[in-house]
């Protein structure tokens, strides 16, 4: 940074005229303290400083250099207590200065620039950008980012999760992006690539194996520490999150992926290519896509398969969410299919339910059928331990629903109402009811009870009011017992004597 000439003029003048040191200088004209001994040397005067003032650790300095020579990184508060056991009287805080200046530095290392053949190599990686809300859940949104190592071409997938199938489905979306395949893909240490390594041991994961026999690829990790040897993917992701990510406005996944889709064909294959600057990524690419492997004749396959347990109610659970299945399907294992879109739940070779996939969480996703299924199941459960309760107690109500069937009449209603009269009256009054009622060929519960008050009358018996009624005993099922019309007669003798006595 220039500074004016009058500036220096003052600098030299106080400094050779006025005597002043060089921080006086610094002080008095707000200016900083480099500034001043750059001004004096450029004018062939360069300023000496006094010799520095004496420490408390000087003693100390030859013991710790030793010590951090041969551990680097031993931390300043093991080194205080150490050096506090020999005798070191000052306090922590600045100890920790002092040995931040006598830590050994690592040297600057020098990389070699990469190069590729076309054809030859991609890079991949994950790039997290936040979190996205659906609904209750709150998931994490990560972009798959594959480029050419050669063009720069990229590609780039968001997806709600880093698990294998949507790493799977990031890596089959891309080649059919670029419409081949690299002959060798760069990994990072990422869990969905590599599952172990020990020293240039390595244990790729048996999915991504292969997907990478499918296509014919060799994966390849990059080394340990040497992140320059995926500096193409470093630089796609930072490229994407200021050039696309920041200030980015979208509906929903299917939306962002979308304006991603058209930025990769759009503003990022228009850039110019760092390997050639006169040319643009999509220039290069064009000349290095013909080298690429061709594609199979079939995709990977990338559906999820989870197996599952059916509990007592006609759902499963997978991905935080609930899916319905048919009534007769529950207490066992089933296994669940899934892609981005649509959620398959089969038992075998059947395929018992098929759903929209849904990214909510604790949301039921049901199928009409299977609940109206259910319904029916329970109402059929309800009146056919009815039915059975009815039959054992009096065989003759099977003959009067068989009847009361063909004549389209509801046996639940039946059913329920000859129950009611069981409990009132009892088997055997009931069973003799009902072979009056079919004598006269009326298999109907209002005939039932009217042979029930015929016969209870005839035994000249109290109503059965004795046993408590239901509640949903209704008025006209309750018996009523005419009233005598004697009284009337015998009230109306006695008023016509009162009359004949008074006049």
């Amino acid at each position: 940074m220039a500074i004016p000439p009058e500036l220096e003029a003052q600098i030299l003048r106080y400094y050779h005229a006025e005597q002043w040191r060089v921080g006086t200088i610094a002080t008095q004209l707000r200016v900083h303290h480099s500034v001043v001994t750059r001004v004096l040397a450029q004018a062939g005067l360069p300023h000496t400083t006094g010799a520095p003032r004496p420490s408390q650790i000087d003693p100390y300095l030859p013991f710790l250099r030793e010590t951090l020579a041969r551990f680097p990184r031993l931390t300043a508060s093991r080194l205080y207590a150490m050096v506090r056991a020999r005798g070191y009287p000052g306090g922590p805080d600045h100890f920790r200065a002092l040995v931040a200046r006598q830590r050994p530095r690592p040297p600057a290392a020098a990389y070699r620039r990469l190069r590729t053949l076309p054809g030859e190599q991609g890079q991949i990686d994950w790039a997290h950008f936040g979190k996205l809300t659906i609904g209750r859940a709150a998931r994490p949104l990560m972009a798959f980012v594959m480029v050419l190592s050669y063009s720069r071409h990229l590609f780039l997938r968001f997806f709600l999760d880093a698990r294998m199938e949507n790493f799977l489905r990031g890596h089959v979306a891309g080649f059919q992006a670029f419409g081949g395949v690299p002959r060798v893909l760069l990994y990072d240490h990422l869990k969905s690539a590599v599952l172990e390594r020990v020293g240039d041991a390595i244990r790729f994961h048996p999915t991504l194996l292969a997907c990478a026999g499918h296509y014919r690829y060799e994966p390849r990790p990059v080394a340990v520490a040497r992140g320059n040897e995926k500096g193409r993917v470093e630089r796609a992701i930072r490229y994407t999150r200021d050039s696309f990510f920041a200030a980015r406005e979208f509906r929903d996944l299917d939306d962002l992926n979308a304006q991603a889709t058209a930025w990769c064909r759009g503003p990022a294959a228009e850039r110019p290519c760092p390997e050639d600057r006169t040319q643009s990524v999509q220039a290069v690419f064009a000349a290095e896509q013909p080298r690429l492997l061709p594609l199979p004749a079939t995709p990977f396959p990338t559906e999820e398969r989870v197996a599952v347990q059916a509990g007592k109610t006609p759902y499963v659970r997978f991905d935080r969410n609930d899916y319905s299945i048919p009534p007769d399907r529950v207490q066992r294992t089933l296994t669940v299919l899934a892609t981005p879109t649509a959620v398959r739940i089969v038992a075998g070779a059947e395929v018992l339910a098929t759903h929209p996939r849904s990214y909510d969480q604790g949301a039921p996703i049901e199928d009409p059928t299977h609940l109206q299924a259910l319904v029916d199941h329970k109402r059929a459960a309800r009146q056919h331990r009815g039915t059975d309760r009815l039959a054992a107690a009096v065989p003759q109500s099977r003959e009067l629903l068989t009847q009361a069937a063909h004549k389209g009449d509801n046996l639940g209603t039946i059913t329920a109402a000859l129950l009611r009269l069981l409990a009132r009256y009892g088997a055997t009054e009931l069973a003799a009811a009902i072979d009056a009622a079919l004598a006269q060929g009326v298999p109907h519960p209002n005939a039932v009870r009217l042979a029930l008050e015929r016969r209870r009358e005839a035994q000249e018996r109290p109503p059965p009011l004795g046993l408590p009624l239901p509640p949903a005993v209704t008025a006209r099922e309750r018996p009523i017992r005419p009233h005598a019309l004697t009284d009337y007669d015998r009230l109306s003798a006695t008023d016509a004597t009162l009359e004949a006595d008074h006049d």
